[in-house]
């Protein structure tokens, strides 16, 4: 009986979870990942991974990830269109910046994001928003 299973294949990549620039190499099998593990070439992690960067692909295949947004209507969370959810989130932040004032808005970026759009999250919060309260995990 023939093996159903293509064979595996290797991609070397980096992590894109912090700064480091950890090397990895991508096990994929049957068009899946199987197994991330270090890459010993890398001079900033030398083959060595944390758990975000071993384990952190699992949620790609999760049946529990969302696909579409959600917003809540009388309590109760429910499937939106993206117009219907961006203008609710415009609506909220200008509220809530009439109300409270701009700093009572802040603005969580990320490290999985390239370093432009954390430039814009950023210009975003200071010249839209208007305040200063926006920070990163881009710390190693």
């Amino acid at each position: 009986m023939a093996d159903v299973h293509k064979e595996l294949k290797e991609v070397e990549t980096i992590c894109s979870f912090c700064g480091t620039g950890c090397g990895l190499i991508v096990q994929v099998q049957d068009e899946k990942i199987a197994k991330v593990v270090g890459a010993k070439e890398n001079p900033s992690s030398h083959g060595e991974t944390c758990v975000k960067g071993s384990q952190g692909w699992r949620y790609v295949y999760s049946d529990r990830r969302l696909r579409h947004p959600w917003i809540r209507k009388n309590g109760k969370l429910v499937p939106s269109t993206w117009e219907e959810a961006l203008d609710t989130i415009a609506l909220k932040f200008n509220n809530l910046k009439e109300n409270h004032g701009p700093d009572a808005l802040g603005c969580f970026s990320s490290s999985r994001s390239s370093n432009e759009l954390n430039y814009l999250a950023a210009k975003f919060m200071r010249t839209i928003i208007g305040t200063n309260n926006i920070d990163s995990c881009n710390r190693t």
